[in-house]
């Protein structure tokens, strides 16, 4: 069941949203080369509890960390550790959200470490403008598949590989709501969009094949040929007026 939002429940999606964008923000401001990612996962729970908000990801379906932090290969999920330093060339995504006054809020970003290589850059500028592509179709009367489409083909046609084992979603008073949004499929498909759905959409693209492994930790999935991905996510409500980013910084 899809649950429409009234508009008093998409501000307070919108609330949360806001203080994910912020604490992101500041995230991004702290990656350089030497800082490891148990630092990055410290700091964005220390934000989120002085903020009065709970990490939405700690002790999710037993998920131990405030913070995804996935480096390189790692496509989603990654795990924050001391043993880990970001060096220059490395790309890490950040995927984070809160719950405050009963409403998720849920976003990512993928951010290059110093100076990272022309495919590095490509692939994160494709990723992130696949995920606005996806958004242009967040309109309502759309199908819900017409974002899934624009999102394949905006980054197949640059070269790169849409991870199909994890998708976007609904989200309210839970994380996780229907729909499930796939980042593939033909258009026209699904529900017809309708004012007051939400939807955390995310692409995850790989710089080489979609195909994926799972580590031993039984949580982060890295890209079976060990090359790069990235992933970029918003929080977006379908309004009249055509898709409102609640994630947007």
């Amino acid at each position: 069941m899809i649950f429409l939002k009234s508009p008093r429940e998409i501000e307070k999606i919108r609330k949360s949203c806001a203080l994910v964008a912020e604490i992101l923000q500041r995230l991004v401001e702290c990656i350089q080369p030497g800082i490891t990612t148990w630092d990055l996962g410290a700091l964005s729970e220390q934000l989120a509890v002085r903020h009065q908000a709970k990490p939405a990801f700690k002790g999710y379906q037993g998920f131990p960390y405030a913070l995804c932090v996935s480096v390189n290969e790692e496509i989603v999920h990654g795990m924050p550790s001391k043993r880990r330093r970001l060096k220059p060339g490395d790309l890490v995504s950040l995927d984070f959200g809160v719950v405050m006054d009963g409403y998720y809020g849920d976003a990512a970003v993928t951010v290059p470490v110093g100076e990272v290589s022309e495919e590095a850059r490509r692939l994160c500028l494709a990723t992130e403008n696949a995920l606005h592509e996806g958004i242009k179709q967040v309109v309502v009367g759309h199908r819900l598949s017409d974002i899934s489409h624009a999102i394949q083909q905006y980054a197949e046609a640059r070269g790169f590989s849409v991870v199909r084992e994890f998708v976007g979603h609904g989200i309210g008073q839970r994380l996780h709501e229907s729909p499930q949004i796939p980042n593939f499929g033909p258009p026209g498909k699904g529900v017809r969009l309708k004012p007051g759905m939400v939807f955390a959409i995310e692409p995850m693209i790989n710089e080489g094949s979609g195909d994926i492994e799972m580590l031993p930790d039984q949580w982060t999935a890295v890209t079976a040929d060990r090359r790069l991905s990235a992933h970029f996510e918003h929080t977006v409500a379908v309004t009249e007026n055509g898709p409102d980013i609640l994630s947007r910084a």
